[in-house]
């Protein structure tokens, strides 16, 4: 193999690809990346057996072939060498050599037969968005996957599609997340996508309306961002039938700012730490909400002078569930929706369905 290419490019591909590389595997192929020149690409992979990454860069190929390379050391090479034409090179002896400007490497690789295939699968459905609305539906759900394993379907999102609207749910038992939006896709689907491929897919997609290609198979799922292909496993399992767990009615409601209340809700994780997680506790009154926390470091209060409609209340949350949620909701004001001390808080947008969270409350000391 013999090919040249422009460094910034290599080094974007390796630290992307990279991602999907495991650090320490049984197999010594899986901590590299293949690397494959043919015809005037330079195609490269990360795999770990559960998620794999792949992408082609522009290249000069003056002989075709392929190779595997330790993916730490590569990118810690690439990174460092100066901005030019960077040139690889490979022998009958796995030997690699990489110049660029007056900077000389020869390193060993490994064969390409040691190296698993990517997963290929057969399509079954194919959904087009754009990537900036799936970064945002991705976002603000993403936080509420589980990472208990006792459980894996709740380990991913189950992703939705009905009536030509994409749903996006996670949950872990304590909160739920819901992100709706239109695309365009006649078909009706379900899977559940794990929430590290969704991690990985959020650090490549853009702030952009460029095209986003989701291809479905039984087991299998390709997310095409760009020049880069990210393949993973499905998780199997029953899902949760998310549209019985949200309350159909709503005693108490308030339109609030959500600045304000992130505010609030912060003042008071101030008497939590690590060790000990007492609940906020939350008083809603005609015209006011009261939030307090006692715990062994001390107490706060504060007030939010609000409107409040409905039946008063008492009830406690989880301060940083309560966060997670307000920091994705990205709306000015939300509008908080309860159903008594022991329901989940509900909280949504004040116009619209486009997303919605639902946070367990937490049983306070003067509950029965």
């Amino acid at each position: 193999m013999k090919i040249s290419c422009l460094r910034s490019d290599l080094q974007t591909a390796i630290s992307n690809v990279s991602r999907a590389v495991s650090g320490k595997s049984t197999i010594p192929a899986l901590e590299g990346v293949l690397v494959k020149a043919h015809g005037d690409k330079l195609n490269i992979s990360g795999y770990n057996l559960e998620i794999g990454i792949t992408t082609d860069i522009d290249s000069t190929v003056t002989e075709e072939g392929e190779i595997v390379i330790s993916a730490k050391l590569f990118l810690d090479i690439v990174r460092n060498l100066p901005e030019e034409i960077l040139t690889i090179e490979t022998d009958d002896r796995l030997i690699v050599y990489i110049n660029c400007g007056a900077a000389d490497y020869k390193i060993t690789g490994m064969s390409p037969v040691e190296y698993p295939d990517l997963p290929t699968f057969e399509q079954t459905d194919n959904i087009t968005i754009s990537s900036k609305i799936l970064r945002e539906m991705i976002r603000q759900t993403v936080y509420a996957v589980s990472d208990n394993m006792a459980k894996p379907i709740y380990t991913g999102s189950l992703f939705e599609v009905e009536n030509g609207v994409l749903t996006i749910v996670a949950i872990d038992g304590y909160r739920m997340a819901i992100r709706r939006e239109q695309v365009d896709c006649a078909s009706e689907n379900s899977f559940v996508v794990p929430g590290k491929t969704q991690m990985e897919i959020l650090k490549l997609l853009g702030d952009d309306d460029e095209p986003v290609n989701i291809i479905i198979g039984q087991r299998h799922i390709t997310f095409c961002v760009r020049s880069y292909r990210v393949i993973s496993r499905l998780i199997e399992g029953i899902f949760i039938d998310y549209k019985t767990t949200i309350p159909k009615t709503n005693k108490t409601e308030v339109v609030i700012n959500t600045r304000r209340l992130m505010d609030s809700v912060e003042r008071m994780s101030l008497m939590n730490n690590e060790r000990m997680q007492s609940p906020v506790r939350c008083k809603f009154l005609d015209e006011e909400i009261k939030f307090s926390c006692a715990s062994a470091v001390g107490s706060a209060n504060d007030t939010i002078r609000v409107t409040v409609a409905g039946e008063q209340v008492e009830i406690g949350f989880n301060n940083r569930y309560m966060l997670d949620a307000l920091k994705n909701a990205d709306t000015d004001e939300v509008r908080l929706v309860l159903n008594g001390p022991i329901s989940p808080i509900v909280i949504k947008p004040v116009q619209g369905d486009s997303f919605l969270c639902i946070v367990v409350p937490m049983r306070l000391a003067n509950e029965g």
